[in-house]
């Protein structure tokens, strides 16, 4: 094969690459023009589990001149690409099937769409469960004659942590599945070493987390009960003879 026909196919690949990339990329900026007349809106949910739990006469604070403005609008476009996830793990998808085996596209896609919903719910998790204890706690004490402020901008920085956190730990049952299916461990072998996942997740919970024991708890304890689920439905997932056959004879 001339070097010529070996480069057509890269460029073709490259091109693919670029047109995907683009699509998502458009798909943000539709999402973040329509969310944009409603930033401030936005910011206000985001932020009402702290401010519904301020002590009175506290409110939150801006040391920055233009965080009022770039706050809302770093949110909005934050939530512009977790709306657009599922068109983005869909363009990533359309990419990578052309090389993948009949097996594999049966499995993919399935996992695509649990990927995006387990991280949606995790986030919702956070802000529903996490947020109101853990702001709760916060609030509640008290340094002598020290006023709670908190600033918009730092609190956005907090809140995104958590929301990644969450949303990634969440993503457990799919890490499993993925590991049984390509043949790096099996259900069984994950059985065994519970306790060690057990601690890990502990582990895992305070790192990713701010430093107080509410948070990750609540972080480490759902990632066991997903990591129980992920195990469960890991045991459908185990690589047949058959399927390792399918992909020698099309190699």
């Amino acid at each position: 094969m001339s070097s010529t026909e070996q480069t057509q196919p890269l460029i073709t690949h490259l091109l693919e690459l670029r047109n995907r990339l683009l699509r998502a990329i458009l798909a943000v900026i539709v999402v973040f023009l329509g969310l944009i007349y409603f930033s401030n809106d936005i910011y206000e949910f985001v932020s009402a589990p702290l401010v519904d739990r301020l002590p009175e006469g506290a409110t939150m604070i801006a040391t920055d001149v233009a965080s009022p403005f770039f706050t809302p609008l770093k949110l909005t476009l934050i939530a512009s690409i977790f709306v657009a996830v599922p068109f983005i793990l869909y363009q990533v998808w359309a990419f990578v099937a052309p090389g993948l085996y009949k097996h594999e596209k049966r499995l993919i896609m399935p996992l695509m769409a649990s990927s995006s919903l387990l991280f949606y719910c995790g986030v919702a998790f956070a802000y529903f469960v996490v947020f109101p204890l853990v702001f709760g706690f916060f609030t509640a004490i008290s340094l002598g004659q020290v006023e709670f402020a908190t600033d918009i901008s730092s609190y956005l920085d907090f809140v995104l942590a958590l929301f990644l956190a969450f949303g990634i730990a969440f993503e457990v049952p799919v890490a499993i599945i993925l590991l049984c299916w390509t043949g790096a461990t099996t259900p069984k072998s994950l059985s065994e070493k519970r306790p060690y996942i057990v601690v890990g997740a502990f582990i895992i919970g305070m790192m990713l987390t701010p430093p107080d024991m509410i948070s990750q708890t609540l972080l480490a304890i759902p990632m066991c009960l997903l990591f129980e689920v992920g195990l469960f439905f890991a045991r459908f997932y185990v690589r047949k003879p058959s399927e390792e056959d399918e992909e020698q004879e099309e190699v």
